[in-house]
């Protein structure tokens, strides 16, 4: 892995701006009522947005290493498969497919239920059992997973195919190959990128708002319609959102940077 010149070296001031800007917004909160009481009304969306990107991300990335090996496979019909889910899902723009999901899909697939239902004795649901929370969460999961995909298929190309050919010739079976020669080295190529795409589903989450799920956007969009304090409460709401980016980003670097030092 080729690294830029003193790119680990340089002094972070973008991370002093931004400890500056946050120490002044809580210096804010905690000295201005108005802000305290914005900040204990968001406070109660912050478990919903992890929820959501935590739930989302887990599944996302399921799906994506399932489509990212079938896209491999050596059956056609799996890898036509693959490519059709991974090209329709990318041309789709996400807030789109969070509306197509919400009130198109979802429903449907209530109805497909309570058919089966009906023929096998079990009790029908009707479509407002099925909460908008989760129908966001599978919308974010189906969007996601398509981008996920094509970070764990090039991850899982970049394994020298000499390796797979070694594991091979010892007899190992296509599971423990993958498992113990391919994707403890391919991880090394994919954590970057699916942490950015982890990042981009914390910002991404709150598009939930528009189905009027309670995360911090909402619940930041309501304030303001009822104080009319725009400026106030969305200055909290952008804080709230870059403690989460910004502290998972930090990490991420450090990580990478183990892994680098670990394995060069």
């Amino acid at each position: 892995m080729i690294t830029p010149p003193h790119q680990d070296k340089d002094f972070p001031y973008w991370l002093v701006f931004i400890g500056v800007v946050g120490v002044y917004l809580l210096y804010r909160v905690v000295s201005d009522d108005l802000y305290s009481q914005v900040l204990s009304t968001l406070s109660r969306g912050i478990g919903i947005t992890i929820f959501v990107t935590i739930v989302g991300f887990t599944m996302a990335s399921l799906i994506g290493l399932l489509l990212a090996t079938a896209s491999m496979s050596r059956f056609i019909i799996l890898r036509q498969f693959s490519r059709l889910y991974i090209e329709i899902i990318r041309g789709i723009p996400m807030i789109v497919l969070l509306l197509y999901v919400a009130f198109v899909f979802g429903p449907g697939l209530v109805h497909f239920w309570n058919w089966i239902a009906e023929g096998i004795g079990f009790d029908q649901v009707r479509t407002r059992d099925f909460s908008l929370m989760w129908r966001a969460i599978i919308a974010l999961m189906i969007g996601y997973s398509a981008f996920i995909a094509e970070v764990f298929r090039a991850g899982l190309l970049s394994v020298e195919e000499g390796q797979i050919e070694a594991a091979k010739a010892m007899g190992l079976s296509g599971w423990h190959r993958f498992r113990f020669i391919v994707f403890p080295q391919a991880f090394r190529t994919i954590m970057p990128p699916l942490g950015n795409d982890f990042i981009a589903m914390i910002k991404d989450s709150s598009l939930v708002s528009v189905l009027g799920v309670a995360d911090i956007a909402q619940l930041g969009k309501i304030t303001a319609a009822g104080n009319f304090r725009y400026f106030e409460t969305y200055n909290v709401v952008a804080l709230l959102y870059l403690l989460m980016t910004v502290t998972l980003s930090l990490l991420l670097r450090r990580l990478e940077r183990k892994m680098r030092s670990k394995y060069p």
